[in-house]
């Protein structure tokens, strides 16, 4: 075994639970961060099939929770004192606005508060000392984020409120970039692709169809996941889109460090947090 240990978010989702065995596979410690425990067990079962020897947990995580997540790094601080990756790949899609019981917009919070909250809570378990990589699976999204209605309270367009939660992850991976240089952690984020998955479930028919016949399996996505937090080849690499292993570009609303900042301090402000 290698000593290392993983967080995995949407663990039970396709590019998930690959990526989970892949590091699995490594020699990895492996965390499946799981909203149904159930299926969290089923998909452990089948990585513990593939990787015998791997130590494989299941946590109960819903990133759409404040509690849940606070909950969850309470308990893997008192069982491990080191984190080597912490891997985002969760995500939601709603075709209605839903509003968790705090008050958030339920894909904002999932696809974007929830992360970014983790993230953060878990940095304070390291002690900003040891070297952690931070990867969040997004998208090339150009939809711009409604700073003054940002959980779409006063309109909410399903695919424009998705669109701009995967912008939500590139801003905040680019600023928590810049927060961790001069120290040994990266932040970088990563485009699986069109990946066989139930994430658009909620979307229209046609579009259902549509990304259906052209998804790939998420096998392929995974094994650059699984390369990016594990090779030494990415160990100073920080601040960069990737899709696969191949670093890409994100549009200039992105790259804008005053848009990463207006969204860093919303989110903050929003779970609790000092900007």
């Amino acid at each position: 075994m290698s000593g290392k240990v993983a967080i995995v978010t949407g663990a039970t989702g396709a590019l998930g639970e690959a990526t989970a065995t892949g590091l699995a596979r490594h020699g990895w410690s492996v965390l499946l961060g799981c909203r149904d425990e159930t299926r969290g067990n089923r998909t452990r079962s089948r990585i513990a099939a593939s990787a015998p020897q791997a130590e494989v947990e299941v946590r109960p995580l819903d990133l759409s929770s404040p509690t849940s997540i606070r909950s969850m790094v309470s308990s893997f601080a008192e069982r491990y004192d080191r984190l080597d990756a912490l891997i985002h790949t969760a995500a939601i899609f709603s075709s209605r606005r839903k509003i968790t019981p705090e008050g958030w917009e339920l894909m904002f919070a999932t696809n974007h508060l929830g992360p970014f909250l983790l993230t953060r809570l878990l940095q304070d378990t390291q002690g900003g000392s040891k070297p952690l990589r931070i990867l969040v699976v997004t998208a090339p999204s150009t939809t711009q984020v409604e700073f003054d209605d940002p959980q779409g309270e006063r309109q909410f367009r399903a695919l424009w409120a998705f669109g701009a939660s995967k912008m939500c992850n590139l801003l905040f991976t680019y600023a928590l970039s810049r927060r961790l240089q001069g120290s040994s952690s990266t932040a970088n984020a990563f485009h699986p692709g069109l990946v066989k998955s139930n994430l658009m479930k909620e979307a229209p028919a046609p579009m259902r169809l549509l990304t259906n016949l052209i998804s790939s399996p998420p096998d392929r996505a995974a094994a650059s996941l699984v390369s990016l937090a594990t090779s030494l080849e990415y160990a100073s690499v920080s601040g960069r889109f990737f899709k696969g292993e191949q670093v890409i570009q994100s549009s200039a609303y992105s790259l804008d460090p005053a848009n990463q900042e207006r969204l860093w301090d919303l989110s903050a402000r929003l779970v609790g947090l000092a900007s």
